[in-house]
């Protein structure tokens, strides 16, 4: 049997894994940023009809897979499997999502990276012949993150200026052995990456060397250059974690200055609303990847993007107690144009 690892950390499937469709549902800031054509559905004041914001969020991720679903024309009982995850303890939001679902559940969590994470286990299990249809799912609320990380919204606490804005959204993606227009191809699985940074509030610096490994990791593992891609896309590491990551390319002869860019860049006009250092959240590279990513790369803007959402793995608890903020970053070859 002829192994499908490459290099040290990236897979290279057997045969593509499709996306068959997907979907996302954001909430009132998000809706009026640049990206506001490219989502699904948007709410008008984040509540999504619930009595709390974490019932708020597993609503969210609801109304996420109930659109794709749609769009991929398949039912729950076509799913073979549910990946899905957020930031909260316990991944609450995401189990509490999955209750009514009745399908092999994954609870997942990666921070900010699940996305990624889910995206790969899920191609992953279908190229191993374990199912036809799988659904990723991830999401982030404002609210939920803001009570869970930080303080309550009643407090009213001062942002710093490397703070970013955790993202109200969700994204869905059904994945199928089915051929469509995108596919992934690869998947390179991060590893936790730790240089000491223990600001909870500039966590682009502390995932943005995860990014660098991870990436370059692929660039090795595969033999491809960074301009492969038309597009290397990091999330969530906001204007200055990706400046920090362009640096760290730059000293090893690198260029990734003309064909990247950020989830957290992306979904916020930093200039009209006030985000600070950009988006982030599960669901930040989740509603962007979902929306904009897939639906350019339908459209034939790009042809290959690599996908890369990254995650800060530190909780409240080790932030109270000191402790540093490990990074996690997982890259998605995703292509268009896949030959096999």
């Amino acid at each position: 049997m002829n192994s499908k690892k490459i290099g040290q950390q990236t897979l290279a499937l057997s045969q593509p894994i499709y996306i068959a469709a997907a979907a996302n549902a954001v909430g009132q800031k998000e809706s009026e940023g640049p990206l506001s054509p490219f989502f699904d559905y948007a709410d008008a004041d984040d509540t999504f009809s619930q009595k709390t914001w974490e019932k708020a969020e597993s609503a969210m991720q609801e109304k996420a897979l109930e659109l794709a679903k749609e769009k991929a024309h398949v039912t729950s009982s076509d799913l073979d499997f549910l990946f899905a995850g957020d930031l909260l303890n316990q991944c609450i939001g995401s189990a509490y999502a999955a209750r009514d679902a009745k399908r092999p559940f994954f609870g997942l969590y990666g921070a900010c990276s699940t996305m990624g994470e889910g995206l790969a286990l899920a191609s992953m299990t279908l190229d191993g012949g374990f199912g036809r249809y799988a659904a990723v799912v991830a999401s982030s609320h404002f609210c939920t993150a803001e009570r869970q990380y930080r303080t309550p919204l009643e407090y009213g606490g001062q942002r710093t200026p490397t703070a970013q804005w955790t993202v109200t959204g969700a994204g869905a993606v059904i994945l199928s052995k089915e051929p469509e227009s995108c596919a992934i191809t690869h998947v390179t699985i991060g590893s936790v990456v730790d240089q000491g940074i223990r600001d909870t509030n500039n966590m682009g610096a502390a995932m943005a060397p995860a990014a660098h490994e991870t990436i370059l990791s692929h660039l090795r593992d595969t033999g491809r250059s960074p301009d492969y891609y038309d597009l290397i896309v990091t999330g969530d590491l906001g204007y200055l974690g990706h400046e920090l990551m362009i640096e760290l390319f730059r000293q090893d002869g690198l260029s990734l200055e003309v064909n990247s860019t950020d989830c957290g860049i992306l979904i916020f006009d930093a200039k009209r609303q006030d985000v600070h250092c950009g988006g982030s959240g599960c669901g930040c590279a989740a509603s962007v990847l979902t929306g904009y990513l897939l639906d350019g790369l339908r459209a034939g803007q790009w042809h290959n993007i690599l996908f890369c959402p990254t995650g800060a793995l530190h909780s409240p608890t080790s932030a109270m107690q000191g402790e540093s903020i490990p990074g996690i970053c997982h890259a998605i070859a995703l292509s268009s144009q896949p030959s096999y």
